[in-house]
């Protein structure tokens, strides 16, 4: 977003977040009441760890008590809003207008319930008297609703002044030539649209999907293939993958962006959430995706925004609800279904999750992301062989493989290691670095396997140093170049690295017990003592790894290191100049 447009829209959230926060103030004299006050304070925290659903509930409850007091008005509109329940929010916003309060989420309320309503005259009137959305919006919503007034020469002033306002061009232009194609004057639109006055706007997906269908409507398919084919190459969805067929096959595809000015609000409130979501700010991007779904409830990008915002701020069972609102005929339904698996993992359902990728796999089985995906949740699940059925899978459905495809083989190769299938798990570390030979992680996960099979050690010794090279900040990687230094027996210079990573990894249990090997490898007995307590202090005893053994590190503890490996009949340390004879 350029620097003009980021400007604007902060100052704007800005106002909005304090108009959200305003009513904190008011908290000494709630908690003196009497009656409410569990409702309130129940509803006060559910808002705090973004329940909604509580939230909005325990407001009810509190509003049904005290039901004229504004800042709990204010506070019910914002949980249903957030909550999807924009009926309900313009209830409780009625009430504050007729108050006499002025609230921006609010007027939010309103103006959408308006819209879906198609008052549009009621909209305008409200924008005139300073109670629309905010500066960001209420141009674009006003010019839609004169639209929706019949009123088209009114409308294209109203977004050319929108364009005069600075950082807003991107923004009135897009609109603008929606609006004409809304009407049918493409080669208006595209003049627009083609001559970039939309700036990045124009460049999304959905921006250049529509542009492509106004093409189309100007007989100008072979144009609008070559926009698609330049927008995304040959990395295409099954949404793009379909629109690309169908201009090839000579249809002329409608333009189905935005069919009324109600969709045209609503593009506003969609426009405004990807904005907001560019900025991080998660609160506002699902007020703005809620107010969009609601004005046009098959608004599949809303939707799935609002699921991903909520899967991202933890309200995982909400987030599957959402995401489970996109039919399986729509385009997106793999991208929904991909987005439903990850918040049932998130919250902790990993056989739900695993399931629902297995049933995507049956209905959406030419898509490589789907089998993909479904190997790395049976890779985290320790399904290993699973994960490999999946990840061949999802290898037999890629056309050509690429660069890109380097994850797939470096993912099954660490199923294939998990195994004890070293011949398969090497020659697909080996593929993954054919593909993407300077990759990190690939390089360090090689690496540091031949250190621990003790083969190939200057192999592995220049791939882990290349993949320090390339991530000097990441700790796991430090600690492998430590840790083949001191497998070659260079005990001293193991030290530095060994604890740099402890440095970059504190609490690891792993990086922990590595150091104090090498710190007893160097004589430094006290000092590895105390790192192998520190490492036992940090293992997960219920799942602890393999590499920090706390029984291990307790016997070397008690022992020490030499009469450990002595036992496990290992060989004892030596250095590498002494291994070399000298």
């Amino acid at each position: 977003m350029a620097t003009e447009e980021t400007g604007i829209l902060t100052a704007w959230t800005q106002t909005v977040r304090a108009a959200l926060l305003a009513t904190a103030l008011v908290l000494p004299s709630l908690a003196t009441a009497q009656g409410f006050a569990g409702d309130y304070l129940a509803a006060r925290q559910a808002s705090f760890l973004g329940d909604f659903k509580a939230a909005a509930h325990y407001y009810g409850k509190a509003l049904a008590r005290d039901p004229g007091r504004p800042e709990l008005l204010e506070r019910a509109v914002l949980a249903n809003i957030s909550l999807g329940e924009v009926d309900r929010a313009g209830s409780y916003a009625e009430r504050l207008a007729q108050d006499g309060y002025s609230s921006q989420i609010a007027q939010m309320a309103l103006v959408a319930r308006d819209a879906r309503g198609e008052a549009y005259g009621a909209i305008i009137k409200a924008i005139d008297d300073k109670r629309g959305l905010g500066p960001l919006a209420d141009g674009l919503v006003k010019a839609w609703s004169q639209l929706g007034e019949g009123d088209m020469t009114s409308a294209l002033v109203t977004f050319d002044e929108v364009a005069g306002i600075q950082g807003l061009a991107p923004f009135a232009a897009y609109h603008k030539a929606f609006a004409l194609a809304s009407v049918g004057d493409y080669e208006g639109a595209e003049l627009i649209l083609g001559g970039n006055q939309s700036s990045g706007m124009g460049s999304t997906r959905r921006g250049v999907m529509a542009h492509a269908e106004i093409l189309s409507q100007l007989d100008r398919n072979a144009d609008a293939v070559q926009l698609l084919n330049d927008s995304f190459g040959s990395n295409l969805d099954p949404g793009l993958e379909d629109l690309r067929t169908r201009l090839e096959g000579g249809e002329t595809v409608p333009f189905t962006h935005v069919r009324s000015p109600r969709d045209g609000i609503a593009e506003v409130f969609y426009t405004v959430a990807g904005a907001l979501a560019s900025e991080n700010n998660e609160d506002l991007t699902l007020l703005y995706a809620q107010m969009a779904e609601y004005l046009r409830n098959d608004h599949v990008d809303a939707i799935l925004l609002s699921a991903e915002v909520l899967s991202k701020i933890g309200q995982y069972d909400q987030a599957i609800d959402t995401y489970a609102k996109v039919p399986q005929d729509n385009d997106a339904y793999h991208a929904a279904e991909l987005g439903r698996a990850e918040a049932l993992r998130a919250s902790g359902d990993m056989d739900a999750a695993i399931g629902v990728l297995e049933d995507l796999a049956q209905s959406h089985g030419s898509m490589p992301v789907v089998h993909s995906t479904l190997g790395d949740y049976l890779r985290q699940d320790e399904r290993y062989d699973e994960a490999v059925s999946a990840y061949t899978e999802g290898l037999s459905k890629v056309a050509e493989v690429g660069e890109r495809h380097w994850f797939l083989f470096y993912a099954r190769a660490i199923s294939y290691e998990r195994q004890d299938k070293w011949a398969e798990a090497e020659a697909d570390f080996r593929k993954a670095l054919d593909l993407n030979p300077e990759q990190p992680q690939v390089l360090n996960y090689l690496g540091y396997s031949l250190v621990e099979k003790q083969v190939k050690l200057d192999e592995a010794l220049d791939m882990i140093e290349r993949a320090v090279e390339a991530r000097p900040n990441a700790g796991y990687i430090v600690d492998s170049l430590g840790w083949v230094l001191y497998r070659l027996g260079r005990y001293e210079e193991a030290v530095p690295h060994m604890e740099r990573a402890a440095e970059l990894m504190p609490i690891d249990p792993v990086v922990n017990d590595h150091l104090g090997d090498v710190y007893w490898a160097v004589g430094r007995q006290r000092e590895a003592e105390f790192m192998w307590k520190r490492a036992l202090s940090f293992v997960d005893w219920e799942d602890a790894a393999a590499e920090a053994d706390p029984e291990r590190i307790k016997r070397k503890i008690e022992v020490g290191l030499d009469q450990v490996l002595e036992e496990e009949g290992a060989p004892p340390l030596t250095l590498a100049d002494d291994s070399a004879g000298n």
